[in-house]
């Protein structure tokens, strides 16, 4: 696996650590428990990191030194693809003839990486985009800057030049044929997994039921105390980057909307501006709902399970998500999600069942959904058993089996070219 620009072993919330790393280390994981050895080659972002760390059974990650360890974000990488690539090729020239049988690279710098060494070591080239320039900025936050052109010929090169390109809807398979010219016979869709034993709701085991009401009140108050939150108050969680992309400025636009505000708590850190949080603060205080505003830095999966089950409400309101695993996450923990109605989230939320789509990114709109659901708990417990049962469709395993089939596919790709 090539994972350019983020490490899999990075705490996902804050700068360019996402959605992208959970799903390269899980699924790196499903794939190890499955007997596939899998290695993944990222930038060096510390010196004092190993150049070869075994990670976990099954599972190594090589640390590639191109360029300076800080100061550089995803942007500025383009001008060290040269630099990584000649790494990469560099470790494997160190192990036997034909020790690879596939690469499969995650975003489209790493696909460029990939594309030069399947090409050398002649084995099939599997590319995640993750996300799309094009839908990208179809679908831009007011005030955010759009993807250079740069990024969509790289990406229209590396649809050109992959074996097989995965899709995590139907809906991202339809753009990469769509708007990249991709070949339908080498679009696969593999919805991403989530981890069901570490995502369950409170009181329950794994796969276990969703509590009573009684129950769920009792945890959630024994939770809010761990996490020293007001027991009392309703509160509406957004965990992910703060940046315009993510629409954190929607839900505190939208509290200056609500007669009775909940308590909006960000688990997040800057992405993009290094200002981030500090201008939502300073929007909340401008809005008049800074005793609403809650920021935290991102927390653990073990710590961010106990953030999902504390809280009302979990909100997502991105301008796009290729998937959505925050959503995903936070359905399997029985909370209902209330998400933009955009790009994946409309595969991973059921309107009505597991939380509420929202058509559009009005603040208004936001404060009129949220205040309705936040004032009827019966509603929110049938959305939260729903909610459990929704998630259920998403596990690493499956998806590892699909993407094991992806491969073998590519495989014959390859060899008829």
């Amino acid at each position: 696996m090539v994972s350019v620009h983020t490490s899999p072993l990075e705490q996902p919330g804050t700068g360019d650590a996402g959605g992208m790393n959970v799903y390269v280390l899980e699924l790196s994981r499903a794939l190890a428990r499955l007997g596939v050895q899998v290695e993944i080659y990222t930038r060096a972002t510390m010196s004092a990191q190993p150049k070869v760390l075994d990670a976990e059974p099954g599972i190594r990650v090589v640390h590639i030194s191109a360029g300076p360890y800080e100061g550089l974000d995803k942007n500025d990488l383009p001008g060290q693809l040269c630099a990584f690539t000649a790494g990469v090729l560099r470790a494997e020239a160190h192990r036997p003839e034909g020790w690879y049988d596939v690469v499969h690279t995650h975003y489209w710098l790493s696909g460029q990486v990939g594309w030069l060494a399947a090409e050398r070591w002649d084995v099939p080239l599997v590319h995640t985009m993750h996300t799309l320039a094009r839908v990208k900025n179809a679908a831009l936050a007011p005030g955010d800057a759009p993807e250079p052109l740069g990024r969509i010929i790289g990406e229209e090169q590396v649809v050109a030049e992959s074996d097989a390109l995965v899709a995590s809807t139907p809906e991202e398979a339809e753009d990469l044929v769509r708007g990249y010219h991709a070949d339908p016979a080498r679009v696969h869709v593999v919805p991403p997994g989530v981890d069901l034993d570490v995502f369950t709701p409170a009181g329950a085991g794994p796969a276990g039921p969703v509590p009573g009401l009684a129950d769920l009140a009792a945890d959630r108050r024994s939770l809010r105390e761990r996490l020293s939150l007001p027991p009392d108050r309703q509160i509406v969680l957004f965990a992910g980057r703060v940046q315009l992309l993510k629409g954190p400025d929607v839900l505190v636009r939208a509290l200056g909307e609500m007669d009775e505000p909940p308590l909006l708590l960000v688990l997040g850190g800057p992405s993009g501006r290094r200002t981030a949080v500090r201008e939502l603060e300073a929007l909340a205080y401008q809005t008049g709902v800074t005793e609403h505003l809650v920021v935290r830095p991102p927390v653990p999966r073990e710590v961010l399970v106990d953030y999902f089950r504390a809280v009302d409400l979990v909100a997502v309101p991105s301008h796009n998500e290729s998937f959505g695993l925050v959503a995903a996450e936070a359905q399997a923990t029985g909370t209902p999600v209330v998400a933009a109605a955009v790009g994946g989230l409309r595969t991973v939320v059921e309107d009505g069942v597991s939380g509420v789509l929202v058509p559009d990114h009005e603040p208004s709109t936001w404060a009129r959904v949220l205040s309705d659901l936040l004032a009827d708990a019966p509603r929110r417990a049938v959305l939260g058993a729903g909610a459990r049962r929704s998630a259920e469709r998403f596990g690493w395993e499956r998806a590892a089996r699909q993407m094991i089939e992806v491969y073998e596919h590519a495989a014959k790709v390859r060899a008829g070219r």
